[in-house]
């Protein structure tokens, strides 16, 4: 006896990826985010490899796991797939602070954030 098996948060014709405690803000990272929303798997992998912005890199391994769960352990297949859903979320908030003139306190916060990509399987009509 043992407990039961949980539900699947995602379709059957979906895959997911999380990456957390990356180390840029959250509304930079949805910069980056927002460039791949809905685009075909190709596309943004492209435009990933080719941006300027810092975290791309990071945002472009979070893609590239997406892919290989939806193609390993759900049996999708990787020409089909679209970017569903990408979303970003706050995390760590490192608090810092510098002395500052008339001994005022200078704050300084370092955050993190995390993205979480969900790639679904189309046929060739839809998309």
């Amino acid at each position: 006896m043992g407990k039961a098996k949980s539900p699947r948060r995602v379709a059957d014709n979906e895959a997911m990826a999380v990456s957390r405690m990356l180390r840029t803000s959250p509304i930079k990272l949805n910069l980056v985010a927002q460039m791949i929303r809905g685009m075909k798997v190709e596309a943004a992998l492209t435009s990933l490899q080719f941006s300027k912005k810092r975290i791309s890199d990071d945002v472009l391994k979070t893609l590239q796991s997406a892919i290989a769960n939806a193609e390993n352990n759900h049996g999708l297949d990787v020409d089909d797939l679209i970017v569903a859903e990408a979303w970003v979320g706050k995390n760590l908030v490192l608090k810092r602070g510098r002395p500052r003139a008339r001994g005022r306190f200078g704050k300084i916060l370092k955050p993190f954030s995390q993205v979480t990509i969900k790639v679904r399987q189309v046929e060739e009509e839809q998309a």
